[in-house]
């Protein structure tokens, strides 16, 4: 009797899982440090700390990302009771994690926010969180499309539900899971906006809608008709995964011609504040539509703003202008 043959959305996903860990090492031993069985009392912990973080309103979110790097710190220290890690055995974590992953400044701070988090409401005991062992803060300017690339971009994009997923990324400035929650009821036609609920850091705002946008997305909804979310995946009434939308972002940019990899669904959002910035639009108001807590944040499309770095003339230039070359 043959085998019974497993669904082919079974075998695709295997066999993704399986390229995904031939080819990257960091994938592989990061996977290795999940599958460690934990002890008991390190479970109890983890489901404690998410239970806390549930009872607090914290966002879905925040609560995967707090429970996950207690996780793999628990799975690196699992011969120690967990209660009795120290700021030693983390610090060592840290290091293993930057040497193993390449993991940066961001993913570092995560994992000292949610020791920290952990130490302070869940086993109430004096932490300090071991920020001098960070690494140093890189300021890399994010990459942006000109007006021109984005026009190609959505022009070349053939599927209606593709090229309204673009578009809004670039209209709205919205996150990738901003975008992928963002509910049909949420969207305010008639004034130009759209609300954004729970977004990062658990905090609700409103962002631009673009009215350009509006016929493109009816046109969208007549063909598509999604239930609750403005994007669904293939069951109705559930928003489209984060995959599945970088997945969609990936391939238009790839048929626009852009390089492989350069650009992604973030690239949208950085295009759209440097956009503003750029066509005058002040800071304040673009942070408060990109949803930023500091002000800092916003000010990174500074470095990016062409139309006052097109004004600026260097010195010599104005000297060369002024007095003659070789003056």
């Amino acid at each position: 009797m043959n085998a019974p043959r497993k669904p082919i959305q079974l075998y695709r996903l295997t066999w993704c899982l399986s390229q995904i860990i031939h080819k990257d090492e960091k994938f592989k031993k990061s996977a290795e440090l999940a599958k460690v069985q934990l002890n008991e009392k390190a479970e109890e912990l983890i489901l404690k700390t998410s239970a806390y973080l549930e009872a607090k309103g914290y966002s879905p979110r925040t609560i995967r990302n707090y429970t996950s790097e207690m996780r793999y710190l628990f799975a690196f220290c699992n011969s120690k009771d967990p209660t009795l890690i120290n700021q030693d055995d983390i610090i060592a974590y840290i290091n293993f994690i930057k040497k193993q992953f390449g993991s940066g400044y961001d993913k570092c701070r995560m994992v000292a926010q949610a020791c920290s988090f952990f130490y302070k409401n869940i086993l109430r005991v004096p932490y300090i969180v071991p920020s001098a062992f960070y690494p140093r803060r890189q300021v890399k300017l994010p990459n942006i499309l000109s007006t021109k690339q984005i026009a190609c971009l959505i022009k070349s994009t053939t599927n209606i539900k593709h090229r309204s997923i673009l578009a809004m990324f670039y209209g709205t400035g919205l996150r990738l899971e901003e975008m992928c929650f963002l509910k049909i009821s949420y969207i305010d036609s008639r004034n130009g906006q759209l609300k954004v609920e729970r977004g990062k850091g658990n905090k609700d705002r409103f962002t631009l809608l673009p009215y350009s946008l509006l016929g493109e997305l009816r046109a969208y909804y007549l063909q598509y008709r999604p239930q609750t979310y403005l994007f669904e995946g293939r069951r109705k009434g559930y928003p489209m995964s984060n995959g599945a939308m970088q997945v969609a972002v990936k391939n238009a940019m790839v048929k626009a011609g852009f390089p492989k990899g350069r650009f992604t669904a973030h690239t949208l959002r950085h295009s759209f504040a440097t956009h503003l910035l750029d066509s005058g639009v002040d800071l304040h108001s673009i942070k408060t539509l990109l949803g930023h807590s500091n002000i800092e944040t916003t000010m990174v499309y500074l470095h990016l703003q062409k139309s006052k770095r097109s004004q600026l003339i260097s010195p010599l230039d104005r000297i060369h202008k002024d007095h003659g070359q070789g003056q």
